[in-house]
């Protein structure tokens, strides 16, 4: 993985500056790219571009970067890794027989097909994840593309009359010319979801490029032009949707299950390609367990697996994955964990996460890259099975709680969400605790008295919509909490940002791959492994395997009331079904009672009502009211307050 960054010159300003200004751009990302730094720049150019590299495919120097196209038109900056770029090459090839290539690097064919083909179709080319800088000398258009699902970061926005690009908003903070401000109505949804979703950013002005698009500047005229510059799509999860579900597979359950396996094993095969050592994450889920159980059938040694675990009960899976790899035949490496080496990552994550972000699987997501690191330079990794698949419990919930809801009467729901409200979320999970021997397996739920509060909450909701907003929200009305701020709109509050789909699950689903995994489980991924210099790759992303997911029916991906039936009968080819089946318990960490015990002066600290008003951004009565109950154990509020904690951890540092 590597990272970039780019400005424009300042006008009026001195180009003798630039290399200086982009190589503290560049440190500022050091660790996406340990391996070399390139920058370029030219006298009579209004850009400047800067590339930390962290080699992967053709480690001598003619992979560096930036690179400069053959004919000198294009030059590019690119972060991620293109598939599919053998077969690019062929295609290239057979065009233009005779043609000589400079090294084996992705990056030379991508820049290749920029100048064969053109940007939009070079794109609708690819097979991979990317942040893309790529500038035209002659037509003096800079041009930033980020891949379709979102793996991979982009940051870009205009101080005065700088335009500031990069991988890390670290990069565009270590630029003389950045000016930009907290952006409250951004911090609204952060409190709300856990992460600032895109376009936002945590700074007015500074965006994130959506997933599946590209964005044309010109850089020559008046600056004004440049700044009307809108992103636009050359692919949308929407129009997958939407053409696979009207174009259904109409093959035997059998067939589907042997179509995603076939699709799943290209894709990881071909992700599997690297000059450097690489492994994989294994938990023991379905997901991971699915990938590692591919990989090891398509290699010739044992594959590099990793998994950590924790000596608490309730949050280890480190036992099940060691039996699915010890099935398996993988090469297989576990650290368990104290608690406290989990609390010793906590300093790092503000400038680990370069904007808040308080997804806390982020400190085990840390851990185990740290681990990997030490033994291999990439490894794969099983999300996106929950959304493409129909694995999280909200899709149960769909059906089995919104169904039935939305037909009871408004008396009746009130009524039934007192009931719930009326036991505290501690006394749901002890019930759940001392049932749990007698209880079905789907009943077996992690966190039950959270789910109990969620389920009270949306007994009164006017529609499905509104449903799975509140069944992803934490704080239901940030704007009464932070000063001065109105919730700004977002793609869950935009009717138009929604597909059109056959059943409420399926638009959930889809939802989920737009906002929580581009926006929360990829950035989490991507910030923890960086920050220990480890590439991840995500097979179950291939845009490929992602159309054909949503041209299977619902049936196919949730049955008896569990998920990801497909993923399931893929993975039973190659592990035994009774080491799978149990409870979906997660990657998270004991964060409750942490806050509760050794974290608690941590968190008192931050959320001491004198410091909240003078810092101005909370209201600090709704925080130190549920601070208050949280401590006394009447709630469990730890998501609700690690997302203030997380931002105010960030400003004491930025």
């Amino acid at each position: 993985m590597c990272g970039l960054i780019g400005f424009t010159y300042q006008s009026g300003g001195s180009t003798q500056d630039a290399p200086i200004i982009a190589n503290a751009m560049t440190r500022a990302i050091t660790h996406r790219g340990p391996d070399s730094e390139g920058i370029w720049w030219e006298q009579n150019e209004p850009l400047v571009l800067g590339h930390r590299r962290l080699s992967i495919l053709d480690l001598s120097p003619a992979g560096n970067q930036p690179m400069q196209s053959i004919c000198g038109r294009y030059v590019i900056a690119f972060n991620g890794e293109i598939y599919n770029h053998l077969k690019l090459r062929s295609q290239l090839e057979e065009n233009h027989r005779g043609f000589t290539w400079r090294g084996h690097s992705d990056t030379e064919t991508l820049l290749v097909c920029f100048a064969a083909w053109g940007v939009e179709r070079a794109l609708q080319a690819t097979v991979g994840m990317f942040a893309i800088a790529l500038w035209d000398k002659q037509e003096q258009v800079l041009t930033l593309a980020r891949d379709r699902m979102g793996e991979k970061p982009l940051y870009w926005g205009w101080c005065d009359d700088v335009l500031l690009f990069g991988s890390e908003l670290k990069a565009l903070k270590a630029h003389p010319a950045f000016n930009a401000e907290i952006d409250r109505n951004a911090l609204t949804l952060l409190l709300r979801h856990c992460y600032v979703p895109a376009p936002y950013s945590i700074y007015q002005g500074i965006q994130k490029l959506m997933p599946g698009c590209f964005v044309q500047i010109p850089l020559q005229g008046d600056v004004a032009r440049s700044k009307d510059a809108q992103p636009e799509a050359y692919w949308q999860l929407n129009h997958a949707a939407e053409q696979g579900l009207a174009n259904p597979f109409t093959g035997s359950p059998e067939a589907a299950v042997d179509l995603v396996e076939s699709q799943l094993s290209e894709s990881i095969g071909e992700q599997m390609l690297s000059d450097v050592p690489l492994g994989a994450f294994l938990s023991g889920g379905v997901d991971s367990s699915t990938i590692v159980a591919l990989m090891q059938a398509q290699s010739e040694r044992p594959v590099r697996t990793f998994t950590i675990g924790f000596d608490q009960g309730g949050y280890n899976e480190a036992t099940h994955a060691k039996a699915v790899a010890e099935h398996l035949g993988t090469d297989h490496t576990e650290l368990y964990v104290r608690s406290e080496d989990a609390q010793a990552v906590i300093p790092k994550l503000p400038n680990m996460y370069c904007e808040p972000f308080s997804d806390s699987s982020q400190i085990p997501t840390f851990l185990v890259s740290q681990m990997a690191k030490q033994h291999v330079t990439v490894a794969l990794s099983g999300d996106g099975g929950d959304e493409l698949f129909g694995g999280y419990n909200r899709y149960m919930a769909a059906r089995k709680v919104w169904g039935p809801v939305q037909r009871l009467p408004v008396f009746a729901r009130r009524a039934a969400a007192g009931l719930l409200r009326s036991v505290s979320p501690a006394t749901w999970d002890k019930l759940f605790d001392w049932a749990r021997p007698v209880l079905p397996t789907r009943l077996q739920l992690s966190i039950p008295g959270e789910k109990a509060r969620k389920l009270a909450d949306v007994l009164a909701l006017s529609d499905g919509h509104a449903f799975y907003r509140q069944l992803t929200s934490h704080w239901t009305d940030p704007a009464k909490v932070v000063i001065g701020a109105t919730e700004p709109r977002s793609l869950l509050t935009t009717p138009s940002a929604w597909p059109e789909t056959d059943c409420l699950e399926h638009a959930m689903m889809a939802m989920d791959a737009k906002t929580y995994m581009a926006d929360d489980i990829l950035t989490k991924v991507d910030r923890a492994a960086m920050a220990t210099s480890l590439e991840t790759r995500v097979p179950m992303l291939d845009h490929r395997l992602v159309e054909l997911s949503w041209r299977m029916p619902l049936d196919f991906k949730i049955r008896d009331g569990q998920g990801k039936w497909l993923l399931r009968e893929v993975l039973y080819k190659h592990v035994p079904r009774e080491m799978i089946e149990r409870p979906k318990m997660g990657f998270g960490i004991p964060l409750d009672s942490w806050l509760r015990g050794p974290l608690r002066e941590w968190a008192e600290a931050l959320l001491d009502e004198s410091r909240l008003r003078s810092e101005g951004f909370f209201h600090p009565e709704p925080i130190r009211a549920m601070w208050a109950e949280h401590l006394s154990g009447k709630q469990n509020w730890q998501y609700h307050l690690w997302s203030v904690l997380m931002f105010q951890a960030w400003l004491e540092v930025n």
